[in-house]
């Protein structure tokens, strides 16, 4: 183990948390997302989009299964700085489903070494990713990381509403499943 003090700072402090559960969580972003949740699996995250109408860019976000007993619960890494915009787009969509949608505690960690967590479902040469606290210092280096490798995300670079989200290098960096059926979109 590596001592406290070699330790790197990992916390994304630009991200944050939403926890989608209750009644057939899966089925409900199914038709929604740009990712085929069945892929979605414990340590198996998936990059995807929430997409206007005509498949332009809203959202970008990490899906993570909240790996809980007894009930079915996603986890939504996506931008702190719009994630309750996220939280009322995706609750227009609930309708009168028994799901519950909230923003929620935690942290989520990046390391460009194996220390933890998993290979980043974008690109593996991003680096590794994990949830937890929402303590600790802020990781630094993650932007221009990102930038070198040609990933972008977030409004500030993909826009809203403006760019298509296979203008996103979405079929390259695994952001859209094109078997998975019908979502918010996809005709594009």
């Amino acid at each position: 183990m590596t001592e406290t003090s070699q330790v790197r700072a990992t916390l994304l402090a630009d991200r944050s948390l939403i926890r989608v559960s209750g009644e057939d969580v899966r089925g409900f972003l199914q038709g929604l997302v740009t990712q085929d949740m069945n892929a979605v699996q414990p340590g198996a995250p998936q990059w995807a989009g929430l997409l206007t109408a005509q498949g332009k860019a809203l959202f970008d976000f990490i899906l993570w299964d909240a790996e809980e007993s007894g009930g079915d619960a996603i986890l939504i890494d996506c931008e702190a700085e719009h994630r309750e915009a996220l939280v009322r787009r995706l609750s227009i969509y609930r309708l009168r489903r028994p799901i519950a949608i909230e923003a929620i505690e935690g942290g989520v960690h990046w390391s460009p070494e194996p220390v933890a967590g998993v290979s980043d479902p974008r690109l593996a040469e991003l680096g590794y990713r994990w949830l937890g606290e929402a303590g600790g210092e802020a990781a630094s280096g993650w932007r221009e990381h990102r930038l070198r490798l040609g990933v972008t995300e977030g409004v500030a670079e993909l826009g809203s509403d403006k760019t298509l989200w296979l203008e996103c290098n979405a079929p390259e960096l695994n952001g859209v499943s094109f078997g998975k059926g019908c979502y918010v979109g996809q005709e594009n």
